[in-house]
C-alpha cells in the first residue's frame, strides 16, 4: 500500500545538535510535504513545544547535555506526541531504553531518508486523530455498541480510540497498535512470537533491523499503566505463562 501524502499541517519538531545533519534533515522532510522546525538541543526543543503543537518530534539520541533519552522521558511525562529517536547504537539495550522512555519508534544511523520518511509515515497512521480544541463540532461520538469494556474504560476497535467516560486517553503509536491488535482477538492468546511479527511489520515497513520480544514487553508494561487499576496484577491484560497475552474484556 502506497505510504499516505502528509498534509501541509503535518509538523514535525526535529532535535538534533548537528547543525548539518539538522539542515539536510530538514530540506528531505519538506520535500517529502512536512513542516518542519528545528531545535538545536534539549532546552530549545522544551520551549519550542511548551509553545508550538507539533504531530511528532524527531530526536537524536547522543546530544550533549541533556541526552534524547532524557528529553524523551520528559516530553512523554506531560504529552502524548509521537516520538522517534535517532540513534548510533544499534544494541537493542539501547533500543529499548528508547522504548520504556516512551518513544515510539526508533531508527540507528546510517540511515537512507527515504526509510526516516516511511517510519514517519508509518507512526502517523498508528496515531488517531485526538479530539481537541480544534475538532470539529458535532464530530461523530464513539457508538457505545461497539465497544470493549475494560472495568472504567471504552475501547473503540473500529476507532482505536480508548475513553474513559467523556475523556480520551491518548494512546502512544506504539501502545495503540498493541491494543488494536489484541482487540481484533478479545479472549484469545496471541504469542509474542505473533505480536513481534504483526508490530514489526507496521513500524517497519522498509525494513531493516526486526522488531523485538523485548520491545513488545515494553509497550505491554505501558499500556497496562493506562488501563489497569493494579498494573501489577492484571485484570484485563493477563499473561499467559509461556503461551502470550490476552486482553480480557468485561
Amino acid at each position: 500500500m502506497t505510504p499516505p501524502t502528509p498534509t501541509p499541517e503535518t509538523h514535525l519538531l526535529v532535535v538534533d545538535d548537528d547543525a548539518r545533519l539538522r539542515g539536510l534533515l530538514q530540506r528531505f522532510l519538506m520535500r517529502a510535504g512536512f513542516l518542519v522546525t528545528l531545535a538545536r538541543d534539549a532546552a530549545q526543543a522544551r520551549r519550542l513545544v511548551a509553545g508550538l503543537a507539533f504531530d511528532l518530534v524527531v530526536v537524536d539520541v547522543m546530544m550533549p547535555g541533556e541526552d534524547g533519552i532524557g528529553l524523551t522521558r520528559a516530553l512523554r511525562a506531560r504529552l502524548d506526541t509521537p516520538i522517534l529517536l535517532l540513534t548510533a547504537r544499534g544494541e537493542a539495550a539501547d533500543r529499548i531504553a528508547g522504548l520504556e522512555a516512551g518513544a515510539d519508534d526508533y531508527l540507528v544511523k546510517p540511515f537512507e531518508p527515504r526509510e526516516l520518511v516511511l517510519r514517519i509515515q508509518a507512526i502517523l497512521r498508528r496515531v488517531p486523530a485526538a479530539a481537541g480544541p480544534g475538532a470539529a463540532v458535532g464530530a461523530a461520538r464513539p457508538d457505545p455498541a461497539r465497544m470493549l469494556a475494560l472495568g472504567g474504560l471504552r475501547y473503540d476497535p473500529a476507532r482505536g480510540e480508548l475513553w474513559r467516560g467523556e475523556t480520551q486517553v491518548r494512546l502512544t503509536a506504539g501502545e495503540g497498535a498493541l491494543l488494536r491488535l489484541l482487540a481484533a482477538h478479545p479472549g484469545e492468546t496471541l504469542s509474542r512470537e505473533r505480536l513481534v511479527e504483526d508490530l514489526g511489520r507496521d513500524r517497519n515497513p522498509a525494513g531493516g533491523e526486526p522488531f523485538q520480544e523485548r520491545a513488545v514487553d515494553v509497550q505491554i508494561t505501558r499500556l497496562r499503566r493506562k488501563i489497569e487499576a493494579d498494573p501489577r496484577l492484571p485484570r484485563y491484560l493477563q499473561t499467559v505463562r509461556g503461551a502470550g497475552y490476552t486482553l480480557v474484556p468485561d
